[in-house]
Formats: C-alpha cells, sequence, structure tokens
C-alpha cells in the first residue's frame, strides 16, 4: 500500500496536525480537534516503511511540543534569566528531544496490517502504540506526563471512562475512534471493506455510548460533612520569592491574608509559600500554629524543609494547628529543582543555577496529612500530573490536595493545563481536589472533575468554599492503568502477529 502523501509534504502535515492537537486541551478545549489531527496523523503513516514512520511520527511530535508545550520558553527565558537568542535555542532543544521519545513507538507501524481489509487491525494497532507512547513519555528519562489527548474530554461522553480506566484508557479509546475515522474514505471504495467497516462502527458507537451512560454511575460516597476550605493567593511575583529584602512582606502578606480564613476548618496556602527554610522559620511557624490551634483550624503549607542529618533539602508541605504530617515532594522537575548531570552543567548559565535546584526527593512510602480523622493525598506542583503517584496515594486518603507555584508559567497556557490535569485526577480518583497556587489558578475540584471555586489568575486573593470527604474506590483506583495498557500491548501484538502471518513467505511455510 502507498502512502497518499510522501515526502516532505506529508511531514508538512504532520506537523501541522501534531500542531492542532493541543488545541483540544485547556485552554481552548476544541476536544474534536484530537480526532482529526490523530486521524490525519494514523492516515500519514499508512504504508511507510519503519525509517519513514519515525521520520513523520517526529514531525508530528515537533507541531505537538511545539505549540502544547510552548511555556517551556517562558520559564527558561523569563525566569531562568536566559538570554533570548539561547533561550530559543534551548526551547528548541527539549522540543526535538521530546520529539525523538514521541517518536520511538511509531517505528512498529509499518509492521502492522493496513490496507480495506485491514481495519480494526490497523486501528487497534494505531490506537495501542498511541497509548504505549504515552505510557513511555510517563517514566522515561523521569518521565513528562503533558498534553496527553484524554485531558480535553473531562466533558464530553467520554468521561465517564476516566474513573475506570483513566487517562491512559482514554488515550486507546480516541486513538482508535480517530483511527476508525483515518479509514472511512479509503474503506467507502472497497465493497471488502464493509463487514470490518461495520464492526469498527459498532464498537466507537459503543465506546462513546457506554461512556456516556458511565457518567452517571457514582463510584464513591461521601465519608463526612463537608469542609470549609480558604486558601490564600499571595501573588508574590517570581523575581521576588526569595529576594531576602521582601522577605517580611511576604510573611506579613500570608498573615493577614488569613485572618479573614480562621474560621474556615482548613487555611491552605500554597508552594513553598513561607520564603525561608524550615529550620529558619521555626518562630513564624510557631506563631501560625499556635493562631490555627486558638481557632481549631488545620493550616497547610508548603515550605523548603532542611534536613541537617541527611544534609538534604525538600520541597515539602506541612500540617500546622489541628492538622500534622509532613510530606517531601518525590518527582521533582529537572533543572527547576535539580540539575541532570549537575557536575557537567552546573555553572555554565544562570539557568542551570536556579536557587531552588537543590532539591533531592523525598521517599517513596510517606502518609501524607491528617486533618483530624481526613486523611489528606497531597501532591505538589508537577507531581498531580502523574496519574499512577495520585492514585497510589488518593486509594488511602479522603481528599485531594496539590499546592503550587505556576508563577514559572508566566502569562502562558500552562497553568490552565495544570488546572486541567488536576480535574483528570480528581475524576479518576473520585476524590476532591484542593488546588492551591502562588498566583492562580486556584481552585476547588469535586470527585466528578467539575470546578466548584476558581480563583484569577496574577490576583491577591483568597478563595472558599467546601469540600466533602469521599470514600470508597473507582475502578482506576483498584486496578490502576495495568488493565489498558495490557490491552493496548495486546492490541500492538495482535497487529504484528498478524502482518507476519500474511507475509507471502510465511503464509507458504504455513
Amino acid at each position: 500500500m502507498l502512502n497518499f502523501c510522501p515526502g516532505l509534504r506529508g511531514h508538512g502535515l504532520a506537523l501541522i496536525a501534531g500542531a492542532v492537537l493541543p488545541l483540544s486541551l485547556a485552554p481552548f478545549d476544541l476536544w474534536p480537534l484530537a480526532l482529526l489531527g490523530l486521524a490525519l496523523f494514523a492516515r500519514l503513516l499508512q504504508g511507510l516503511n519503519s525509517r519513514d514512520a519515525l521520520a513523520r511520527a517526529f514531525y508530528f511530535g515537533l507541531g505537538y511540543y511545539g505549540s502544547g508545550a510552548s511555556w517551556v520558553f517562558v520559564s527558561i527565558h523569563e525566569f531562568g534569566n536566559t538570554a533570548l537568542p539561547l533561550a530559543v535555542v534551548m526551547t528548541a532543544l527539549f522540543v526535538a528531544a521530546m520529539a525523538l521519545i514521541f517518536c520511538l513507538p511509531w517505528a512498529l507501524i509499518s509492521k502492522i496490517p493496513s490496507g480495506e481489509r485491514r481495519i480494526m487491525v490497523n486501528s487497534l494497532g494505531f490506537a495501542g502504540l498511541w497509548m504505549l507512547g504515552e505510557w513511555l513519555r510517563s517514566w522515561l528519562f523521569t518521565g513528562f506526563p503533558w498534553l496527553y489527548v484524554g485531558y480535553g474530554h473531562l466533558q464530553t461522553p467520554l468521561a465517564g471512562w476516566s474513573p475506570v480506566v483513566g487517562v491512559f484508557g482514554l488515550g486507546l479509546i480516541i486513538a482508535y475512534s480517530a483511527a476508525y475515522l483515518s479509514n472511512l474514505g479509503m474503506a467507502f471504495r472497497s465493497k471488502q471493506a464493509k463487514p470490518p467497516l461495520l464492526t469498527g462502527a459498532l464498537i466507537v458507537i459503543a465506546l462513546w455510548g457506554a461512556g456516556q451512560g458511565l457518567r452517571s454511575q457514582v463510584w464513591t460516597a461521601p465519608k463526612s460533612s463537608p469542609i470549609s476550605v480558604g486558601m490564600v493567593q499571595p501573588n508574590i511575583p517570581q523575581n521576588l520569592k526569595w529576594a531576602p529584602h521582601f522577605r517580611e512582606p511576604t510573611l506579613d502578606r500570608l498573615r493577614s491574608l488569613s485572618e479573614s480564613l480562621w474560621q474556615k476548618d482548613w487555611v491552605i496556602w500554597p508552594e513553598a509559600a513561607v520564603p525561608m527554610l524550615y529550620h529558619e522559620a521555626t518562630d513564624f511557624l510557631k506563631e501560625m500554629d499556635q493562631r490555627a490551634q486558638q481557632e481549631q483550624s488545620t493550616l497547610i503549607t508548603g515550605i523548603l524543609y532542611d534536613d541537617h542529618q541527611q544534609r538534604k533539602y525538600f520541597n515539602s508541605v506541612l500540617g500546622l494547628g489541628t492538622g500534622m504530617g509532613l510530606y517531601h515532594k518525590q518527582r521533582l522537575v529537572p533543572f527547576g529543582e535539580y540539575v541532570p548531570m549537575e557536575s557537567f552543567l552546573r555553572g555554565l548559565i544562570a539557568f542551570f543555577d536556579l536557587p531552588q535546584s537543590v532539591i533531592h526527593a523525598g521517599p517513596r512510602e510517606q502518609l501524607g496529612l491528617l486533618a483530624g480523622d481526613i486523611r489528606i493525598a497531597p501532591s505538589i506542583c508537577y507531581e498531580v500530573v502523574y496519574p499512577g503517584l495520585v492514585s497510589e496515594a488518593a486509594a488511602q486518603a479522603d481528599v485531594l490536595l496539590t499546592i503550587s507555584n505556576d508563577a514559572w508559567f508566566g502569562g502562558s497556557i500552562g497553568p490552565l493545563q495544570h488546572m486541567q490535569m488536576a480535574q483528570m485526577r480528581a475524576l479518576e480518583t473520585g476524590r476532591y481536589m484542593i488546588r492551591s497556587t502562588n498566583n492562580g489558578v486556584s481552585g476547588i475540584i469535586d470527585h466528578q472533575g467539575n470546578i466548584l471555586a476558581k480563583s484569577e489568575q496574577f490576583t491577591l486573593q483568597t478563595l472558599s468554599g467546601e469540600v466533602v470527604p469521599m470514600s470508597g474506590l473507582t475502578p482506576f483506583l483498584r486496578w490502576g492503568s495495568a488493565p489498558s495498557l495490557l490491552l493496548g500491548a495486546l492490541f500492538v501484538i495482535v497487529g504484528l502477529w498478524r502482518q507476519r502471518r500474511e507475509t507471502p513467505g510465511n503464509r507458504q511455510a504455513a
């Protein structure tokens, strides 16, 4: 089978298809574009050998990450103190590296049958490779689990599948639907294609219909009465965050904004809200602890914790007042919190010497936080984008909490994408999610992924609302992503087996 758009023209179309795909996600939420972009990508891969398929997938990845992760430039240039030309080069290298990782699974697409009679096998194989690629990008080189197509379906019929299969399973369903669409034009011209065309249509209709039906299914139940929550969004400029002369103004801002919130059950401050190391801030923390106990309230704050015994620094979240617990962040941001290949890179440019880039990863087994008898599963900033990490903690908790400082994103689309991923974690786990940030978007999300209260960006404000502690486990909390990953791998294996069986040499041997 010949490719319908060979050479550079096909690569250009793949670049465009990749660039369009992030428009299906926040803040644009044009979810049908994911189906169209993936359908075009699937069609552009058909009839290519492994080398050409890798090249085409690389161009798609360039468009995908160049468009969807453009906020990386803001972090490097505006807040990493990197000169414009070098920031452009570093951003381009990041996008190219992500495109290289993205294209790896697509070397196998040429080994999966395509054509009028192989619509089902081809569509399932494409879907399996897409989902396995998303999973690969969640852990390879510490992972960058951003821009998953499932995030655009919080309000579509497929949302019902989220608590069952998680965001990876959603990607499998979306990619299958798109691959089926890509085969429609070719299939209508062939009588041989009518049976698989009908079967494929029934599967797509069943998947989307079942998703709509599952939206009314409630997997978890309230554990107790609602809890009142107040959040402080101090809106500290990133260039002043750690400035010594701005330390006292920051502490005063936290004090004054919290005064109207002490009647709430919980008061939440964002990531690293206290601009000092833990052992430097003991007097201030004691003051706030006493204030919270006086009002019978729980105060939860982000802080950098200096462990003198281990000679390590942790990005942490701390419970005070009627709350207790100390959680250390496990998944760190490269360059922002630690420097890969530190002995080679440290000192080369200002971006490799950011003041927070000395953080150590916390241990895997941590208890989280307690507020009375309510168990809280915390995640710090980037951690909320890891489905497995959040679900593992959520299974033992009643409420989810994520704190962040999205000032690093500036006015880009990054904070809105970040908020959308927090919504998906709430929907997957059937738990309320509190999201407290330095400069927005802060919010309260219910157990079905709906935003109940939301702050404005770049404003100094407080935000109040209620969360309901939830008990019970969604299917995703019970089994995680393993069933979806196994199913996707099976689709790929079946496709490879069918292709091998149908090659002339193997047919004769059989």
